[in-house]
C-alpha cells in the first residue's frame, strides 16, 4: 500500500494542522476521483475495505501538504457533522487509527495553515511515492463533469426550476448558464457545502480546529470551485419510454439509460449508484458511468451529463418509464449509514 513507510507517518502524524477532512466510503467520496468506490481508493492506492476511510488533510510544521488515511470512519464524519453546524471540532485521530500517510491532497484546498510555509509537496526523502495531487478540473472531462452532478445534485432546485415539464423539446435553450455562474459564486463564496465527493465531499465549515498533535486549522471545501459554472442545461430531452427513450433519438442519452438499465440486471462496481437524503419522502439518486453522470430525484426527473458533450445537462422527462427505473436503482443503491 502507497504511504505506509513508518517514517513518513510519524512526519505527517507528529505536527498536521487539520485543514480539513472527507469521507472515502462506498456511498460517501470525493467524485472527482472516480466513477465508483474501489476507483476512487485505487487512486490513492488504498484496498477498497467495506468500511472505508476517513482522509484528513493537512500540513506539517513544515508546510507539507500531507493527506492522512485513518479508518476510524465515524470520527471523520462527527467532526464534517460538527463543521457542518458551524461548531469547532478537535479532529485528532489516535495513531492506532492511522493506515497511510500520503504525500499530498488528492483535492483542491483553498486554505493553508497560519505561521507555517505556504503548501507544498514534501522532499521526496520523506514521501513513499509521488505526491498526491488534484485532477485536471481545468478543462471538461470525467472529473469536472462528476463535479458539475455533484453541484446539480446539491442545487436541485435551482436546475430544476430552469425546466418547464411542459416544454421537453429540442432547441431550447434555459437560463442557466447565468445560474450555473451564480451557483458557482455561491460554492466559490462558502466555507463548507455538502458530495461528493462531492462532492462533492463534505469538508471542514468555518472552523476545523485541531490536528493528529493537538494543532489549530481551519476547514475549507476540498472541491474546486464553480464547476457547475461551465455546465448549461439545453432542453432537448423527452420523458423515457415514449417509444425513442431520449429527445429527437439523442445517441448519448439512450446509451445512459440503456447502462442504467443494465445496473439493475448486473450490479456495478461499489459506489457507481448512491443514494442520499432528499426533502419529504424522495432520494436523490447519482448514478456514473464510463463517460457520463446522472442525478436524478426518485419523484421528479433526472439530468444527464456526458463527457462528449461538454458543459450541457440534459435533463430526462418523468415518462412512464422513469419512476420504475429510479425506483429499481434506489432499491440497489449504496446508502449513508
Amino acid at each position: 500500500m502507497a504511504g505506509t513507510d513508518e517514517d513518513a507517518v510519524a512526519a505527517a502524524d507528529d505536527a498536521l494542522y487539520v485543514l480539513t477532512a472527507v469521507l472515502l466510503t462506498p456511498a460517501k467520496f470525493p467524485s472527482a476521483l472516480g466513477d465508483d468506490y474501489p476507483e476512487a481508493c485505487a487512486a490513492l492506492g488504498l484496498p477498497p475495505l467495506a468500511d472505508g476511510y476517513g482522509l484528513v488533510l493537512g500540513q506539517d510544521g513544515e508546510g507539507a501538504r500531507w493527506t492522512v488515511v485513518i479508518d476510524d470512519v465515524s470520527l471523520v464524519a462527527v467532526a464534517i457533522a460538527s463543521w457542518d453546524c458551524g461548531m469547532e471540532y478537535d479532529l485528532s485521530p489516535d495513531e492506532r487509527t492511522v493506515v497511510a500517510a500520503l504525500p499530498g491532497w488528492p483535492l483542491a484546498v483553498a486554505v493553508a495553515a497560519p505561521g507555517v510555509p505556504a503548501p507544498h509537496d514534501p522532499a521526496p526523502e520523506l514521501a513513499d511515492g509521488p505526491a498526491l495531487c488534484p485532477p485536471d478540473t481545468s478543462t471538461w472531462g470525467p472529473a469536472q463533469r462528476r463535479l458539475g452532478a455533484d453541484e446539480i445534485a446539491l442545487q436541485w432546485a435551482l436546475w430544476r426550476e430552469q425546466i418547464d415539464d411542459a416544454e421537453f423539446a429540442p432547441s431550447r435553450e434555459s437560463k442557466a448558464g447565468a445560474l450555473a455562474a451564480a451557483v458557482g459564486a455561491d460554492r466559490a463564496g462558502s466555507a463548507d457545502r455538502a458530495d461528493g465527493d462531492h462532492g462533492a465531499e463534505h469538508s471542514g465549515g468555518t472552523s476545523a480546529p485541531g490536528g493528529t498533535s493537538g494543532s489549530g486549522g481551519s476547514g475549507e471545501d476540498p472541491g474546486p470551485s464553480g464547476v457547475a459554472g461551465a455546465a448549461r442545461t439545453r432542453g432537448a430531452a423527452a420523458s423515457p419510454g415514449n417509444g425513442t427513450d431520449a429527445p429527437q433519438g439523442h445517441s448519448g442519452i439512450r446509451r445512459v439509460l440503456a447502462e442504467v438499465r443494465a445496473y439493475v440486471d448486473t450490479p456495478p462496481p461499489l459506489g457507481r449508484v448512491r443514494s442520499s437524503f432528499a426533502p419529504g419522502e424522495a432520494r436523490t439518486l447519482r448514478a456514473d458511468g464510463p463517460g457520463w453522470s446522472l442525478v436524478a430525484r426518485t419523484d421528479d426527473i433526472a439530468f444527464v451529463l456526458l463527457d462528449d458533450e461538454p458543459g450541457e445537462v440534459l435533463p430526462v422527462g418523468r415518462g412512464p418509464e422513469l419512476p420504475g427505473l429510479l425506483e429499481a436503482l434506489d432499491k440497489m443503491a449504496v446508502r449513508p449509514l
